[in-house]
């Protein structure tokens, strides 16, 4: 008797090649654009110096910046993700040239958001039941999406009030730190041929700090412990804390009462 033929999943193999492929697109990506915005201005460096008049070399500068915001919103916008964060860090005053500033000031709110089917699949996996199983109703379009994950409006069976469902998005953590590692490498080579600073160090404490958000659990503790310190202090706080349901918290996801 022959032994039943193997049969292939054409699709499931091109997601699974797909996202085993995605940190080194990612990566290539990130150099390509990171090494056109440097060498932009390496090559001004050299344009600029034959400018004698100090305004118009001001107005030159200017203009430079302004190219280079172009670039460096293309590249935070097309990625996301960490770079959104970049975006957000870089896009407050007196951290860089007001022409980044004015153009990346805008990313903040641009994170997108993830498939309400992909969103399910997740809830379901973390807590091991349907997702009609836990909830009377959930919204399918997001209240609001960020780099690392999204909320969303429901109601668990039987309760009368709703409650907010934060759902990390599937992949985010992996791709984050493929762009860490590629942010440390270009910084360590701006460290040794152009700037003063310690700016690994930088990312190095950025790395730390992200890597603390990905964890629904560790944050669900921090909030039941700021809302417990506001009410002993104040008894009737004047910052409202949602309320963490404990028992539906995971690794990937959160429920909170609104």
């Amino acid at each position: 008797m022959l032994p039943p033929p193997i049969v292939f999943d054409l699709n499931d193999v091109k997601q699974k090649l797909s996202l085993q492929l995605r940190p080194l697109q990612r990566s290539f990506q990130f150099w390509v654009r990171a090494i056109d915005i440097y060498t932009g201005y390496k090559v001004f460096q050299l344009r600029v110096n034959f400018e004698k008049d100090v305004l118009k070399q001001e107005a030159m500068w200017e203009r430079q910046h302004e190219l280079a915001a172009d670039k460096i919103f293309s590249m935070c916008s097309d990625l996301g993700g960490f770079f959104l964060k970049i975006a957000q860090i870089v896009g407050k005053p007196d951290l860089a040239p007001a022409a980044w500033v004015k153009r990346l000031v805008t990313l903040c709110d641009q994170a997108p958001a993830t498939s309400f089917h992909t969103v399910k699949l997740v809830l379901e996996n973390e807590l091991g039941l349907g997702i009609d199983d836990v909830f009377d109703r959930f919204d399918v379009e997001p209240l609001g999406s960020a780099s690392i994950a999204q909320v969303h409006r429901a109601r668990l069976k039987g309760d009368k009030g709703d409650v907010v469902v934060k759902v990390q998005h599937p992949g985010v953590q992996d791709l984050m730190m493929t762009d860490i590692r590629n942010l440390q490498a270009f910084a360590l080579y701006m460290q040794k041929t152009d700037i003063k600073f310690d700016l690994y160090s930088v990312t190095r404490e950025m790395e730390k700090q992200i890597g603390y958000e990905f964890d629904f659990m560790r944050e669900a503790s921090a909030m039941e412990r700021i809302r417990k310190f506001l009410y002993k202090i104040n008894r009737r706080t004047p910052v409202s804390v949602p309320r963490v349901i404990r028992d539906m918290v995971t690794r990937y996801s959160a429920q909170h009462l609104t």
